[in-house]
């Protein structure tokens, strides 16, 4: 039987993705595992996987086609069998990897999704997306002109509409990761009941725990996975998720690292943090923060993030206060460490010290619970036997 290949989703809110390149061709014999074609969401590009053995046939996507996400795109088909000339409702195997949702649930929402773009009686053709990005930056869409399958109005669409008002002389795009961003941390910051705290730590036995393990292993930020990871282990409530209606406690640390690219930042995940030695933290991220740079992770680097981490300290920030990532219920700011003037055993002293400030949710956690968590990492930081214990872990 035909096996489909289907344009996959990362998550919910993502509505399309556009096919880059097709490393096989028409016609090409495929083993499992092996890369079929390049896909690029509205995060990241990611080679997309043969799920079984086959002959790739009945292509129906070119390079450079923005694709609804379910929609069949190709077939995986036995020798001398021809691809299915049904619906995009046929097929099975890739399909199941449309959506992160069960199998049972996956067509009905690629058919909600393709009932959603139909138009209103005598409206255009527009996806959910694009529809409410029309509401929110004042955009007519019966002056804009869909660019997607059908004739539908994208997202992108209405967001080139919205960047050339007659008023503006100068307009500038948006990358994909850059438009992702901004509609997440408004539907964040105007959504989430953040509260925030911040707490000076001494940086001592910070620096000297990377100096004794070798500064040419770690970073700072990797001692810093580490123990907020081992920290939230006492404090689960910090590693917690709203689900719209309760709080939902997850089984594992998945810390998730914001990482600047040229488009804008992406959280790229640590699982099992919370396990995991500083060895082998420092070469994940290290890999991670590698392939970020040039657009390569993969939809697994991504997602499953229970608790961010967000360091500029090497920009020269002394401070600042980080929004969340739904559903999270925290992230963690860092900033520079410097040397201070501070109270040293009732005396002025020279100490090098960074100030971490806290973003919760006050759905899922109150202010002494937050505080009790920054404590017990503030402690943390400042005592060097964690340090020497995280490395032998």
């Amino acid at each position: 039987m035909a096996i489909s290949v289907v344009m996959p989703a990362l998550e919910l809110a993502q509505e399309t993705g556009k096919v880059l390149v097709w490393i096989k061709k028409e016609g090409d014999k495929v083993v499992k595992g092996e890369p079929l074609l390049e896909i690029e969401t509205d995060k990241v590009s990611f080679e997309l996987e043969a799920q079984a053995d086959g002959i790739l046939a009945g292509i129906r996507s070119r390079e450079g086609d923005v694709v609804p996400v379910g929609q069949i795109i190709a077939w995986l088909v036995a020798p001398g069998e021809q691809p299915p000339v049904a619906s995009d409702g046929a097929g099975r195997g890739m399909a199941e990897q449309a959506r992160p949702m069960t199998a049972s649930s996956a067509p009905a929402a690629a058919s909600a999704s393709s009932a959603a773009a139909k138009p209103a009686e005598g409206g255009p053709r527009i996806s959910p997306k694009a529809r409410r990005m029309a509401q929110e930056l004042g955009v007519d869409i019966s002056r804009v002109i869909g660019t997607g399958p059908g004739g539908t109005i994208s997202g992108e669409d209405i967001q080139a509409a919205a960047a050339k008002p007659a008023t503006a002389p100068v307009a500038e795009s948006l990358s994909a990761i850059a438009r992702l961003m901004a509609e997440r941390t408004t539907q964040s910051w105007t959504t989430v009941p953040h509260f925030f705290l911040a707490r000076d730590v001494d940086a001592g036995a910070l620096i000297e725990a990377r100096e004794k393990l070798g500064k040419d292993k770690f970073t700072h930020t990797d001692f810093l996975i580490a123990l907020v990871a081992r920290t939230l282990l006492d404090h689960p409530k910090m590693n917690a998720s709203w689900t719209g209606s309760a709080i939902r406690l997850n089984p594992a640390v998945n810390i998730s690292l914001a990482i600047a690219v040229p488009e804008g930042v992406v959280g790229a995940v640590i699982p099992n943090a919370a396990t995991s030695a500083l060895a082998d933290i420092a070469a994940l991220r290290k890999d991670l923060a590698e392939r970020a740079k040039f657009g390569r992770l993969r939809p697994t680097d991504i997602t499953g993030g229970t608790f961010t981490i967000s360091n500029l300290g090497m920009f020269g920030v002394d401070s600042f206060s980080a929004i969340i990532t739904p559903p999270q219920a925290a992230v963690l700011a860092v900033g520079r460490i410097a040397d201070r003037v501070v109270a040293v055993n009732g005396q002025p002293g020279v100490r090098p010290v960074m100030t971490i400030t806290l973003s919760s949710d006050h759905r899922v956690v109150d202010g002494a619970q937050a505080a009790a968590f920054l404590n017990d990492l503030a402690s943390a930081l400042e005592k060097p036997h964690p340090m020497e214990k995280i490395s032998r872990s």
